[in-house]
């Protein structure tokens, strides 16, 4: 049986403006100069219409003393524009030192806090876009294993929500770890606690290291936790110190 190709559909024809078309749009266009022209007339005729006064009156000012200042208690903005070391947890009495940190609170820069990225060069750049404006960091060693890093990064949040960019990039890689159990953090807005049960190579000592840690944000701050330890960490002891801190805040 011999198939019949069909032709494609051509395109309907553009309408091409005929002679109507151009009388209607030429009698359209007299009818506007005309009507302009009589409206100039009626308008020259007439009494000049008095314009109203520029003067406003006066606003009456309000009554009564000026309102309170928040307390500090209640503008957070008060406690994160002064001092954030203030705001990290305190060592626990009979802390240590862990070999090459400090157990005092330090300032870190832009290029401090980059240089502990596995990609420091990519991770200035990321930061310095999302608008970093400073940190500050805690460590603490209890025992011969047991260490815990907590840092607040604060970001400017001028034109995009940096805080809440560097959580969720945290969180990302650390529910990319194998072997690992999560939690959300009580009272915080998409804060989360991980334990990781697979150790990883030394770190802290000659053995394999277990390591816990939690991301949330508060305003214009990320908190950052990260506990280490020879023997698994438990759910127990990463949700209290991230419970903790983010009291602090």
């Amino acid at each position: 049986m011999e198939v019949t190709e069909v032709p494609p559909e051509r395109p309907a024809p553009r309408r091409r403006r005929g002679r109507t078309a151009l009388l209607v749009t030429g009698a359209a266009v007299l009818g506007l100069v005309a009507g302009t022209c009589v409206g100039y007339l009626i308008q020259a005729d007439r009494e000049p219409t008095a314009l109203p006064s520029l003067s406003q009156p006066a606003l009456r000012q309000a009554a009564g003393p000026a309102p309170t200042p928040l307390s500090a208690a209640q503008d957070r903005k008060v406690k994160t524009d002064g001092d954030l070391r203030k705001l990290l947890l305190e060592k626990p009495a009979g802390a240590k030192e862990v070999p090459g940190l400090s157990t005092k609170c330090a300032w870190e820069d832009l290029a401090d806090y980059a240089a502990a990225f596995n990609e420091p060069g990519n991770a200035f750049d990321t930061n310095a876009a999302q608008e970093f404006r400073r940190a500050t960091a805690v460590h603490w060693l209890v025992g011969s294993t047991y260490v815990v890093d907590i840092r607040l990064v604060q970001f400017r949040q001028e034109e995009s929500v940096g805080a809440l960019q560097s959580v969720d990039n945290d969180q990302y890689w650390a529910g990319k770890e194998e072997d690992t159990d999560s939690w959300p953090l009580p009272g915080t807005d998409g804060g989360m606690a991980y334990v990781h049960h697979r150790a990883d190579d030394g770190v802290y000592s000659d053995d394999g290291v277990y390591s816990a840690e939690a991301h949330a944000w508060r305003g214009d701050i990320a908190v950052q936790i990260w506990v280490y330890d020879s023997k698994p960490v438990s759910k127990a002891k990463i949700m209290d110190l991230a419970e903790r801190q983010l009291e602090r805040l």
